[in-house]
């Protein structure tokens, strides 16, 4: 799809057209689907744990299902897309002018593979829109409306990810954040975040699992498991499997697998003992 939809199109994303302040359409080019969404957010100017932070996240989401929401902006926003395509899953990218106008251009062929991967580049805004600094704010408000969960990588006091952070408070979003260094710069304003109640994440495990409490089960986890785990019971069978095997299997990322082989061996389906899945 490619062309512009108004806020009363059946097409336009429920939960944003809902909210406050949402655009009166947007311009789309791919497509929206599959919302709400996960945005990874954070600095422009990240650390290289940051950038790895953010597009092995990116993958994660990804890989598990869900939709990846970000700016394409330098930082966290172009790494979390890397590892979005790098999954091949979908993204979408809010920009902040036209669909025509990229900041930065080089993230022109990264737009190219979120739509050429089953996903999205939107904007409020009519080709020609230059991206003007003041427009990045009002983009993020749309980054937040697309998400249910927004996770905040790197920010320093200062960071536009911390615009996006409050708007998705304000938008009853879920929050999400890295935790760092107490000294360093860019993980002042994720501990900040984190001291004031967001969700503090410790790795890719972790994030499944809170995504998964806020979201419900990764989406490729109830098309291969369903309600009660059946076909994945099926790929563990009697002799058991190796829980890396298992998840090559299952199409699963390993931590989306170990989120749902917790819940089974919770249910006593079960039992997971040195890294071998067997049933009980």
């Amino acid at each position: 799809m490619s062309g512009y939809i108004d806020r009363n199109d059946p097409r336009f994303p429920a939960d944003l057209a809902a909210l406050s302040g949402s655009p009166d359409g947007l311009y789309v080019e791919g497509v929206l689907s599959d919302l709400p969404g996960v945005a990874v957010v954070g600095s422009r100017r990240a650390s290289r744990y940051g950038l790895g932070i953010a597009r092995t996240f990116g993958a994660t989401v990804a890989g598990a299902g869900w939709t990846v929401v970000s700016g394409l902006a330098r930082g966290v926003d172009g790494a979390a897309h890397r590892g979005t395509l790098e999954a091949c899953g979908r993204g979408i990218g809010v920009l902040a002018g036209g669909l025509d106008r990229f900041y930065p251009a080089e993230h022109r062929e990264l737009a190219t593979g979120l739509v050429s991967g089953g996903g999205a580049i939107v904007s409020e805004h009519p080709a020609g829109t230059p991206p003007e600094p003041w427009r990045f704010p009002q983009r993020n408000r749309i980054i937040s409306g697309l998400s249910k969960v927004v996770i905040v990588v790197e920010a320093a006091p200062d960071s536009g990810a911390l615009i996006t952070a409050r708007l998705a408070l304000e938008q009853d979003r879920e929050v999400f954040a890295v935790p760092g260094d107490i000294d360093r710069q860019t993980a002042t304003g994720c501990n900040l975040l984190i001291r004031d109640g967001a969700w503090p994440v410790l790795g890719t495990a972790d994030l499944i699992e809170a995504l998964s409490v806020v979201m419900g089960p990764p989406p490729k986890q109830r098309a291969t498991a369903g309600a009660t785990g059946g076909p994945l019971l099926d790929l563990v069978g009697p002799a058991g499997r190796e829980v890396e095997e298992l998840a090559d299997l299952a199409g699963l990322p390993v931590p989306a697998l170990l989120a749902a082989l917790g819940r089974l061996e919770a249910e006593g389906a079960v039992l997971i003992e040195e890294g071998v899945v067997r049933l009980a």
